[in-house]
C-alpha cells in the first residue's frame, strides 16, 4: 500500500519507512526514526531521535516522540525510544528516550491509550494495554505493567513501579510502588483503598482467585499483617495456589528489597548497561 505523505511534511531521508503511512502537514520524521506500517501522524507531529516504531500506531496532534531526556546528566549518547504496535498517543504526548542510565531505553508496548498532555519520561518501560489519562506525569524509569489505568493529573515517582491490573485515582501522587490487582488514591504516600474489583472482574479473573486477593488486602492493610505473615495465612492448606496470589506476594517482597516503598531504587546504582538494539 501506498504511503500518503503530505509535501508539507518533512521526512529525513535517512527514516527508514514502512507501506501504508499517513502523515500530515507540518510533521517532523527525523534521521533515526522507523515508522512501521499503518502508522498515522496527523499533524505537527515530531518523531526525532533514535526511535523505532511498530506498526499501525497513531500520533494525534502536537506528540513529540524521541526528544532528549529532561536529564541534565545526558550527553547525546546512543539511546533511544521503542514502540509495539496499535497504540493511541493523543495530543501533545510526549515520549522522551532513555538517558544513559539502565540500558538507554524508553519503551511503550502494544495497545496502550495515552490520551492529552501524558509525558512518559527517560527509561521508562509501559507495558500492554496501559491507559495513561490526561495529564498523566511518569517519572523517569517508571514502570507500569499490563492493563494499568492511572486516573488523570496523576504523577508517578521516578523508579516507581504500578503492578499489573492496578487503578489509581485521579490527581494522585504515586511515590510508592503500588501492588498489582490494587486500586490507589494517592492519598497519604500512595494508600492502597482497596482491590480494583471492577478491573479483575473485566480482565476475567476466577471469583476464587478475586475472593484470596480480597483477603490478601484484607490482611495486609486492614490488619497490618507483614507479607511473610500474610502470605503463610493464605497459602497454608491452599490445594491450588492461584497464581494472581504469588505475583502479589512475590511484588511486595520485592518492594521490601528495594528502598523508600520502591523496589527498582535496587537498580539505581547500576552501571549503565547500553543496549545494542541503536549500535552503530
Amino acid at each position: 500500500m501506498p504511503n500518503n505523505i503530505s509535501p508539507l511534511a518533512h521526512i529525513d531521508r535517512r527514516a527508514v519507512l514502512g507501506d501504508g503511512l499517513t502523515i500530515g502537514p507540518f510533521c517532523y520524521v527525523g534521521p533515526g526514526a522507523t515508522l512501521g506500517d499503518g502508522c498515522i501522524l496527523d499533524s505537527h507531529v515530531v518523531i526525532t531521535g533514535n526511535s523505532r516504531i511498530g506498526a499501525r500506531n497513531r500520533f494525534w496532534p502536537n506528540c513529540v516522540i524521541g526528544a532528549e531526556p529532561q536529564d541534565k546528566s545526558y550527553y547525546d549518547g546512543v539511546t533511544g525510544v521503542v514502540i509495539g504496535d496499535d497504540n493511541s498517543f493523543r495530543e501533545g504526548v510526549t515520549v522522551n528516550r532513555g538517558a544513559e542510565k539502565e540500558d538507554g531505553l524508553t519503551r511503550v508496548g502494544d495497545r496502550n491509550l495515552l490520551m492529552s498532555n501524558a509525558h512518559v519520561a527517560h527509561n521508562c518501560h509501559v507495558h500492554n494495554d496501559v491507559i495513561l489519562v490526561n495529564g498523566v506525569l511518569l517519572g523517569g524509569h517508571v514502570h507500569v505493567q499490563d492493563r494499568v489505568i492511572i486516573s488523570g493529573n496523576s504523577a508517578v515517582h521516578h523508579f516507581a513501579t504500578v503492578g499489573r491490573l492496578a487503578f489509581v485515582g485521579g490527581c494522585s501522587k504515586i511515590v510508592r510502588d503500588v501492588p498489582p490487582f490494587m486500586l490507589s488514591t494517592g492519598s497519604d504516600e500512595n494508600d492502597v483503598r482497596t482491590l480494583n474489583l471492577v478491573g479483575l472482574q473485566r480482565a476475567g479473573l476466577k471469583p476464587e482467585a478475586i475472593a484470596l486477593l480480597k483477603q490478601a488486602h484484607r490482611l495486609l492493610y486492614r490488619e497490618f499483617k507483614t507479607v511473610a505473615a500474610a502470605r503463610d495465612q493464605l497459602m497454608s492448606g491452599l490445594d491450588t495456589i492461584p497464581l494472581e496470589l504469588i505475583e502479589l506476594f512475590d511484588f511486595m517482597e520485592a518492594q521490601k528489597l528495594g528502598r523508600m516503598g520502591r523496589a527498582r531504587e535496587a537498580v539505581r546504582a547500576q552501571s549503565y548497561q547500553p543496549s545494542q538494539l541503536f549500535a552503530a
